[in-house]
């Protein structure tokens, strides 16, 4: 029987320390070291003492045939758009996101996708009974589909299951930190349960070809929950992402071995589940008003897929003696350097007003292209004149003030034709790739241009209306 060996291990980031101390000196977090004890080597492995001699493995070229894996279509198509093109044979997905965001929702419409194609499927839940999950079924018109169903949290029991019978195509675990192995005497949820726990469950799926997809639960901070060798263990990690105020979800890919990262996938949720949305930029433009100053079109891009964004700002006198600045769906820092570069360069003064800045239906941008935008709507809201509400807005702004082109400009311009815009600004640098739009497009070199050619457009668009 291997010796047991005593360790401690931080809760929040994973670390091990010979002794107890009261602040983690990986992540300074306090009081997060917990006392645990493992069987031989971490995760149920052997221990140093008997550790056996490796094996010579082969040594083999860059150059060979690679074969493309094997994909499953889930039909469920803003999924497999962030998958890379469906579920990879072998491979593992972390997915995050808030309580109540539609983490199981989602996997649950996923899972009866696939099995109503004839894919075997199991849905294994440790946080809910099989009662609450046939009643989330039933209330989205799934109950007729063919989806194994459990309620377990012993990786032993679960693993025995799934390999009594044929390899199931997809595996999902609701949630992760519920799982617990024997093999190592922690509580559930621990650091070190976490972490065998996903790794007994990730090998089964390499070995056997099924595709595993763990849920993970998130911090305050937003981060998944648990050590963060589980990110590096599975093949792809999704966040799905949302305000609880607004209907719209995001599924958006962080990680991704079998395709492009920063990859999203749209949806609204619904009383009937969540519905995909099959052109987000008609949906989150939607209900804009087009005569109200301090709102900005933006061109966006999120992984390959264009996307047309309200950029909202408010611009208000301030009694304080430090003007307030608060941010929605973009980076706070980003918008003290916008403000910066439009005082310095421009001489446009922002110091003695409040300066709210929101990305309509919560959307998190972070992108640069957006600066051009952001500096449209400030400047409109301070002046309170309307911009046009055909154009649209894209371009990085450097500190010196000089508009710089940014990537795939003219995939922007065709989403923003597709939906009626005429005019757009953008970069000097980007005007070559307009080739195959008929938008109106003002090449920008300098801030200072821009400022001036918006306010005068602005100043005409209110005339006309008046």
């Amino acid at each position: 029987m291997a010796k047991r060996s005593t360790t401690f291990v931080c809760q929040s980031c994973g670390a091990v320390t010979a002794k107890w101390a009261g602040r983690c000196e990986s992540c300074g977090e306090w009081n997060s070291i917990v006392e645990e004890q493992t069987g031989g080597g971490i995760g149920g492995g052997p221990s140093r003492g008997s550790a056996t001699r490796g094996r010579v493995i082969e040594l083999v070229g860059l150059e060979g045939d690679a074969k493309e894996p094997l994909r499953i279509q889930s039909k469920v198509a803003e999924l497999d758009r962030v998958t890379g093109g469906g579920f990879v044979r072998g491979s593992a997905l972390l997915v995050g996101g808030d309580p109540g965001i539609g983490k199981s929702t989602l996997l649950i419409q996923a899972a009866a996708a696939l099995a109503d194609l004839g894919h075997k499927t199991v849905y294994i839940s440790g946080e809910e009974a099989i009662g609450q999950v046939r009643l989330r079924a039933e209330r989205l018109g799934l109950a007729k589909s063919p989806v194994a169903l459990a309620a377990e949290t012993s990786v032993e029991d679960i693993l025995a299951t799934l390999q009594a019978d044929k390899p199931p195509a997809l595996v999902i675990l609701d949630s992760v930190q519920t799982l617990w192995t024997d093999k190592v005497d922690s509580p559930p949820g621990t650091v070190t349960q976490v972490r065998a726990s996903a790794q007994a469950m990730v090998r089964y799926a390499k070995k056997t070809g099924s595709t595993l997809v763990l849920v993970g639960h998130v911090t305050k901070d937003g981060q998944i929950a648990g050590p963060r060798v589980v990110e590096h263990m599975v093949d792809a990690v999704l966040y799905f992402e949302g305000d609880g105020a607004h209907q719209y979800r995001i599924l958006r890919s962080v990680k991704n071995r079998f395709g492009a990262t920063d990859e999203i996938g749209v949806f609204e949720m619904t009383g009937a589940g969540l519905q995909q949305v099959a052109n987000p930029s008609a949906l989150f433009l939607g209900e804009r008003s087009t005569n109200s100053p301090g709102a900005a079109v933006f061109a966006g891009l999120e992984g390959s897929r264009p996307l047309l964004i309200e950029i909202q700002a408010l611009v208000a006198p301030s009694p304080l003696g430090t003007p307030r600045r608060a941010v929605i769906g973009w980076d706070s820092a980003r918008l003290s350097m916008i403000l910066a570069v439009l005082e310095a360069r421009c001489g446009i003064r922002f110091s003695q007003h409040d300066v709210y800045l929101n990305v309509a239906g919560g959307l998190r941008i972070n992108e640069p292209g957006a600066d051009l935008a952001v500096a449209a709507a400030l400047v409109s809201s301070l002046s309170g004149l309307a911009l046009p509400a055909n154009c649209v807005y894209f371009g990085e702004v450097s500190l010196s003030g000089a508009i710089r082109p940014v990537a795939q400009a003219q995939s922007r311009l065709k989403e923003a034709e597709k939906l009626g815009f005429d005019k757009a600004f953008c970069p000097q640098g980007n005007l070559k790739d307009k080739a195959l739009t008929d938008l109106t497009a003002n090449g920008l070199e300098e801030l200072g241009d821009f400022i001036a050619k918006i306010s005068a457009q602005a100043g005409r668009t209110e005339s006309d209306g008046s």
